[in-house]
């Protein structure tokens, strides 16, 4: 991850500026010849006295160390000479070896106690005698094995370091720090000698804890030892190390400890430290300069000249240091004992003064800070003021530097550039690294709080973007047209920058500084459009031409999507400046509906112009018209969605004028499109060439205007869901009626669905017109065909006939619409059969040819459930014209049967009556094949004589006479002055068999008469009683429990004259005497009747 730096080529294309800090340079200030001189001499000295060996990061060429370092300081060959010789004539320094011995592990236990108590004696010695075979060794340093004592033997006491002594451990820890002289580094080596410490305390202390018999052979042991070589310490090993093959960097490593014998080989290692450092370095700057400030102001140079080094070589990215600019830093950091914390102090120090022009890798940056951050505690106790005020300075001066570029984050850090996230990521780290760290609490206590800082510079940078924005869209021409059509794309360009911050950067923000980034831009940018745009559209108003009126709808949409941003604020419930911005274009409103509603009507008259009514497929068959009259409501709807009108009684006005615009034009549709055809018919226009007949070809038009206007029904209908009224009647609730909304809106939708579906039965009606002349012809052809002609030959033409017409219409029209012309055509068929049956005379035959021609159809036009309904073809028309043509077609015996059929189920209905009853029991004898009839009485007669009594008598005939020919009519004994005559005689109808008791409209006629001497006799009434169900007439295998047959009352009854169809019909019949004699009966008895 690397900062910007303002020099690099890419950004200033990108920005055309270099950023700037508040505080510092832009580029870190120019050393003056004499301080390069002796900056210079520094990095020289450091290169001549150097001690040990290069590790493999380091380079170990001393030509290329002295050509870097001529190059990175730019001094020609003459002064390197001179400054050269002037170092090699300084004093050296005086070299000393830090060793740290740091712990020990595994070492023996000389103790019976089973540890022991280890101290390590340290001194730095050159051993002549092997100083030509050490010189040759070129391998890494390894430990040489040693006599014991070397140490207290061979170095004088005065040059001998001696570490604590760790009481009873094989794991000593020390942690201790020592300086040695060191007179020749070439040849020098560190010895180290390990022992283990008895004394008498010591030895006491150990009689009294010994354990067992081997600790007591152990003590002996020791005793015997000391009492030989008169001395008391116990040696554990010792590590040799040669100077010469320390590396550059500080040596941490572990050591194993030798022993001098083979005994014990194994002896533990011991942790050490090591490093070769100066005192009384004799260079200008060492004796004058803080160490750190020497070792960062060599860092500036260093990475000062790589980087121009780089841009030579074309070479992008964050600055690397080079081998032996790495090299001549890790010499003098470890010359000086530079500890780590001041070399990231240096290091930071260096990099804040350089990170304005070089690219600085955050996480070299970061560890500085926390290395800073760690060992600050410990640090500032021995870091002067000059430093701190320094440290302080750069802590500030980058702090302000991140917050400038923050403020310029659009220009500094721009999403086409694939990695501006990860560098400000990284700045934004190392601000807040900074902001939290002790180190800067301290030492810069009243600096603000960064998170207000950061706030604050990105509502600053949001302003003078908005203002730099705004004058590069500036219209050259101050017209309103130019004007609104640069404010359109400044707020476009402003959502677009939105939609950056809250998916590219808003996370970062908040991750890192806890800095809501699109909030704070949101809402500055709601106030700068508020207080900058409202007046300006305000004084525009509705707009003089068209492009401006397009204009302010455009600006509108691109407003509300601004505002539709508002849903990822934090917090929705603060109002905002902009929420009522659709009053800023109340007056281009009515304009805008004006011109989507011109703009639909030329598109429609297009559309229809175009159309050759041709179906645009076998499973589309409406023509190209239809799919845009559909488009063109479609972008109505789309213009209310991109409305989205806020306020709800606006918006419901605004809903009333688009749905009577829809209206308008759905009519306007059905009238042009009836023209085309028309247009298209007399032109001849043929839609295929096959098509050599104008009737078929303006038959298909109609099919296709039919289906055109269908389709347009489906989407007038589709209104109410697509325009979501529902929506809209919520909103409105507690401002418009119910009745307000039906009134307007649904009575709107009712009246133009009215007027399409009478224009589609016109159409309907113009297409059958053909088919109903032809069917007119066939059912005439049919009704006057001769008797002899079979009828399913005599059907035939008709039923071709239409089964061509019908496959035709179904293949060219919707289902909805070949169902209408079906129902249509029903509808005539039933007209013309009804008139042609009045008019055909009163044959059977014709009749019967008719009500067949009627059930074909009727199969015909339901097609197994693929046509009509039976509902919708059993009408009430249908059903009166089958029973009169059935009735007509039917024989004059089946007419007395159906006649008396209906007498019974009349009986049936007439539970009282004021003409009185009569009680009787009828059973059927079947072992005598007899009628049984019993006449018990009679009761409520009405009195018909002077006296106001009757004499009354029952007459009993079998009707109808032609299912029992044989049966005579039988009455009982006349009762005289009684109205309710008890008579109970039993009557015996012999050759009555059970078929004809079975028989349709088989019954026992009672006619009650009252007996007139002088006159004939006067009708009581009359009454049916049926036969079909009477008991014996199943009892075949035992004989009948006549006990058990039950007496029926029935009422009497007086035929009402001229009133039954099926008496009408039979008396038409002059020629048939059945008929006639039947007839006569019956008028006799309506001649008696008292019903009038």
């Amino acid at each position: 991850m690397l900062f910007p730096s303002a020099d690099d080529p890419p950004l200033q294309e990108q920005n055309n500026m270099e950023p700037q800090a508040p505080r510092g340079e832009t580029r870190p200030a120019q050393l003056t010849k004499a301080e390069l001189t002796l900056l210079y001499e520094e990095a020289l000295y450091t290169f001549v006295h150097r001690s040990g060996k290069p590790a493999e990061t380091h380079s170990a060429d001393q030509n290329e160390l002295l050509h870097y370092l001529q190059n990175a300081f730019q001094m020609d060959k003459a002064e390197h000479k001179v400054i050269l010789e002037q170092v090699r004539q300084l004093k050296p320094p005086a070299i000393f070896l830090k060793i740290t011995v740091k712990e020990a592990k595994g070492i023996l236990a000389k103790d019976a106690t089973g540890f022991s108590d280890p101290y390590c004696l340290l001194g730095v010695m050159v051993s002549e005698e092997h100083q030509e075979e050490e010189t040759q060794r070129t391998g890494s340093p390894q430990p040489r094995r040693r006599q014991k004592a070397v140490v207290k033997d061979s170095i004088p006491q005065d040059q001998i370091q001696k570490t604590e002594v760790k009481k009873q451990t094989l794991n000593p820890i020390w942690n201790e720090t020592f300086l040695l002289r060191v007179k020749d580094s070439r040849h020098a080596q560190l010895h180290m000698d390990m022992w283990d410490l008895d004394n008498v305390e010591s030895m006491k202390h150990r009689l009294g804890e010994i354990h067992g018999i081997n600790g007591l052979k152990r003590i002996f042991k020791d005793v015997k030892k000391a009492a030989r070589k008169h001395d008391q310490d116990d040696f554990l090993g010792n590590v040799v190390i040669k100077l010469q093959d320390l590396p550059y960097t500080p040596e941490d490593e572990w050591y194993s400890l030798e022993p001098c014998t083979e005994t014990y080989p194994d002896r533990g290692k011991c942790h050490l430290q090591l490093k070769l450092i100066h005192e009384e370095r004799d260079t200008t700057l060492s004796k004058r300069e803080p160490v750190f400030r020497i070792h960062r102001e060599l860092l500036q140079q260093f990475v000062q000249f790589d980087r121009l080094q780089r841009r030579a070589e074309a070479v992008q990215g964050e600055v690397e240091l080079s081998i032996p600019a790495t090299t001549i830093l890790s010499l003098h950091a470890t010359q000086n004992d530079l500890s780590p914390f001041h070399q990231d102090l240096a290091k930071w120090l260096a990099y804040s003064k350089l990170y304005r022009c070089v690219e600085v890798s955050f996480i070299c940056l970061l560890q500085h800070l926390t290395s800073i951050e760690y060992q600050w505690g410990l640090a500032q106790v021995t870091l002067q003021q000059q430093a701190q005020d320094e440290l302080a300075e750069s802590f500030m001066s980058f702090v302000d530097y991140g917050i400038s570029l923050t403020q310029k984050y659009r220009d500094v850090f721009p999403t086409s550039d694939p990695k501006s996230a990860e560098h400000q990521q990284s700045l934004l780290r190392v601000l807040v690294q900074i902001c939290k760290m002790k180190a800067f609490q301290k030492l810069c206590p009243s600096v603000p709080d960064l998170h207000d800082r950061l706030v604050d510079a990105i509502k600053t940078g949001t302003i003078d973007w908005y203002q730099t924005q705004k004058q590069l869209l500036e219209p050259m021409v101050k017209i309103e047209e130019e004007i609104v059509k640069s404010l359109v794309i400044f707020i476009n360009q402003l959502t677009n920058d939105l939609t950056n911050d809250r998916k590219n950067r808003m996370k970062i923000f908040t991750g890192i500084v806890k800095v809501n980034l699109f909030n704070v831009t949101y809402l500055q940018l709601q106030e700068l459009i508020a207080e900058d745009l409202r007046e300006q559209v305000i004084s525009i108003g509705g707009g003089k031409s068209k492009a401006t009126i397009e204009g302010l709808f455009q600006l509108y949409q691109n407003l509300k999507q601004l505002m539709h941003q508002r849903i990822y604020l934090s917090s929705e419930d603060c109002p905002l400046p902009l929420n009522d911005f659709h009053k800023w274009f109340s007056e281009p409103l009515p304009k805008w509906l004006q011109m989507v509603y011109n703009s639909t009507v030329e598109m429609v008259q297009r559309a229809v112009k175009k159309d050759q009514l041709e179906a645009m497929g076998e499973k589309t068959k409406h023509s190209t018209s239809a799919v845009d009259i559909a488009t063109c409501f479609t972008k109505i709807k789309q213009t209310w969605t991109e409305l989205s009108w806020p306020d709800p009684e606006e918006a419901f006005v605004i809903m009333v004028k688009l749905t009577e615009d829809m209206c308008k034009i759905a009519l306007l549709y059905c009238r042009l499109i009836e023209e085309r055809a028309e247009e298209l018919s007399v032109k001849g226009y043929r839609v295929n060439s096959s098509d050599s007949d104008v009737n078929g070809v303006r038959s298909l038009q109609c099919c296709v205007v039919l289906n055109n206007m269908k389709r347009l029904l489906e989407v007038i209908s589709n209104l109410p869901e697509d325009l979501d009224w529902q929506g809209l009647k919520e909103d409105t609730a507690n401002m418009i009626t119910v009745d307000q909304i039906q009134n307007t809106l649904h009575t709107q939708l009712e009246t133009v669905n009215s007027s399409i579906n009478k224009k589609i039965q016109g159409v309907v009606q113009t297409l059958a017109q053909k088919l109903q002349a032809d069917i007119k012809k066939h059912i005439h052809s049919l009704s006057t065909s001769s008797h002899a002609v079979p009828l399913d030959d005599m059907i035939v033409p008709l039923m071709s006939f239409l089964e061509t017409e019908f496959a035709y219409m179904d293949t060219n029209l919707v289902q909805e619409n070949f169902q209408s012309l079906l129902g249509f055509l029903w509808t005539h068929i039933i007209d013309v059969i009804h008139k042609t049956s009045h008019r055909g005379g009163v044959s059977q035959e014709f009749y019967t040819k008719l009500n067949y021609t009627l059930q074909h159809l009727l199969h015909c036009f339901h097609a197994e459930g693929n046509g009509l309904s039976l509902d919708e073809l059993q009408t009430t028309s249908f059903e009166a014209l089958e029973t009169h043509l059935t009735l007509n077609a039917a024989s004059t015996h089946l007419l007395i049967q159906k006649f008396c059929a209906k007498k019974i189920q009349q009986q049936t209905a007439d539970e009282n009556s004021k003409y009185g009853a009569v009680t009787i029991k009828v059973f059927y004898n079947n072992q005598v094949k007899q009628l049984h009839v019993e006449i018990l009485n009679a009761v409520n007669l009405i009195p018909l004589d002077s006296n106001g009594t009757s004499d009354p008598f029952v007459q009993l005939t079998l009707e109808p006479k032609h299912i029992f020919p044989l049966a005579d009519s039988k009455t009982t004994q006349r009762k005289d002055n009684d109205l309710n005559p008890l008579f109970d005689e039993v009557f015996e109808f012999s050759n009555v068999t059970p078929e004809q008791c079975r028989s349709v409209g088989a019954c026992l006629l009672l006619t009650v008469f009252d007996h007139d001497t002088l006159g004939s006799d006067d009708l009581e009434g009359e009454a049916y009683f049926s036969l079909q169900d009477i008991p014996g007439l199943d009892s075949t295998e035992e004989a009948l429990n006549v006990s058990k047959v039950p007496q029926s009352r029935l009422t009497l009854g007086h035929p009402k004259p001229k009133e039954d169809n099926i008496l009408k019909l039979l008396e038409a019949r002059k020629g048939d005497r059945d008929a006639q004699a039947f007839i006569k009966i019956r008028r006799q008895r309506e001649r008696k009747s008292m019903e009038t």
